[in-house]
């Protein structure tokens, strides 16, 4: 069995180099706009994508990939001005009434407020992990990049390479941790301007519409499902360490303090503190954090 895995890991690692190359930065490639009407446009030979939302519709698009584990990276640039009402979501999710999920969301404010990222993790289905931030930016000047790492240790979630959340395995102590089911990458601009805005208070402006969110710079290291059989062939073990580093990857001390400077300066809701909203006591993972 040695020499056979001597063969195979190496054939395995260029599969997935290979896919990795070829789904760099080309929307018409990895890319269905799924809804909209024609709101969602694929520009630039396929370098950009943009999303538009007025009063009728917003849009949407999704991964012709379904991936289990990766590191996914997306340029992002937000929908500029008075953004109040709007969600800008970018997000992977498998289907079923058991779900996983792992979310970004920009939920817009007046001009001159600021953006609220908010983050969320789904087990099996459950949720109810929301964790928001302040960026330390304008989101809307220019494109940064938002990244999600999902190996089978922990999701961390990152902007322009400094992490912001890590969500561990935990399963040990009974908390669901989303490594079964295949998930594509969504994303949509749309109106909620029930809830998105001080809880409903600000009301999405329809005289600024269209409202417009751009994407570029797609970039998957992942494993890719094709028919129930995963590109890295187990999901127990990297396939080429050197090249599939994120599948063991952890926070070193220097990221691990950015974590902690992003923690005190930018996060403005973390459920692990919210004790009125778990009267029951608190999520076990929270014991952790």
């Amino acid at each position: 069995m040695a020499s056979l895995n001597t063969v195979l890991v190496p054939l395995v690692a260029l599969l997935v180099a290979s896919l990795t190359v070829s789904s760099a930065s080309n929307f018409n490639n990895d890319f269905d706009i799924t809804w909209g009407d024609g709101r969602a446009k694929i520009l630039s030979n396929g370098e950009l994508l943009t999303l538009n939302l007025d009063k009728a519709s917003g849009s949407g698009f999704q991964s012709r990939n379904e991936y289990l584990f990766g590191k996914i990276d997306m340029q992002l640039k937000l929908v500029p001005g008075n953004s109040a009402g709007t969600v800008t979501a970018y997000y992977l999710s498998s289907k079923g009434s058991a779900w996983d999920e792992i979310d970004f969301e920009f939920l817009g404010n007046l001009s001159g407020d600021p953006y609220i990222l908010h983050t969320n993790v789904f087990s099996q289905g459950k949720g109810n992990r929301e964790q928001q931030f302040y960026l330390w930016f304008d989101p809307t000047a220019d494109f940064h990049t938002y990244s999600i790492l999902w190996n089978p240790q922990r999701i961390v979630f990152s902007v322009d390479g400094t992490p912001i959340r890590e969500f561990k395995n935990l399963e040990s102590m009974g908390v669901p941790f989303p490594k079964n089911q295949p998930m594509r990458i969504y994303s949509s601009l749309w109106n909620a301007d029930d809830w998105a805005t001080r809880g409903g208070l600000v009301k999405t402006d329809w005289a600024l519409a269209p409202f417009t969110a751009s994407y570029r710079n797609f970039n998957a290291e992942a494993c890719v499902l094709s028919n129930g059989v995963s590109s890295c062939g187990t999901t127990t073990s990297p396939p080429a360490p050197t090249s599939n580093a994120w599948f063991s990857e952890e926070l070193d001390s220097t990221r691990q303090e950015r974590l902690k400077w992003v923690r005190e300066n930018y996060m403005v809701y973390n459920y692990c503190k919210d004790i009125n909203r778990f009267p029951q006591g608190l999520p076990p993972e929270c014991s952790m954090s």
